[in-house]
């Protein structure tokens, strides 16, 4: 059996599927960020909606950046997509709790299975975490 501290070997296919995925879920969360960081009128009025005070935002913001910076360097990837995982499960309860449109409540778990996935074609080391029968 191969030690988990050991990276087998991914095809070349695999990993620039996986370097794709993550690439697009951190263009989507830089995005997401920035517009808060920024406090665009957008943001505020859907935040708002969500129930968080205009304060609130920037902060909100910030945590999702750090959070997107961990997941973006590979030695600290793992960990970024926990934070990830349960900076989006936040969303998703807050989605939840107004009785918001079934899309913006699934988004945000969709977006935690593509940076996962992103992750896990990257990284031969999770197949022995997260195995798939065959």
């Amino acid at each position: 059996m191969q030690s988990l501290t050991q990276a087998g070997p991914v095809s070349k296919g695999r990993l620039w599927t996986g370097r794709i995925i993550s690439g697009l879920v951190v263009l989507f969360l830089l995005f997401d960020s920035i517009t808060k960081v920024m406090k665009v009128r957008a943001v505020i009025e859907a935040s708002a909606q969500l129930g968080y005070p205009v304060n609130a935002i920037v902060t909100i913001g910030i945590i999702l950046l750090v959070c997107t910076a961990f997941y973006i360097i590979p030695q600290t990837a793992v960990l970024g997509a926990i934070l990830l995982t349960g900076y989006l499960g936040g969303a998703v309860a807050a989605n939840l709790r107004i009785g918001s449109a079934m899309f913006n409540t699934f988004f945000p778990i969709v977006f935690a299975a593509l940076a996962w996935t992103g992750i896990f074609l990257r990284e031969s080391r999770l197949g022995a975490l997260i195995p798939f029968r065959t």
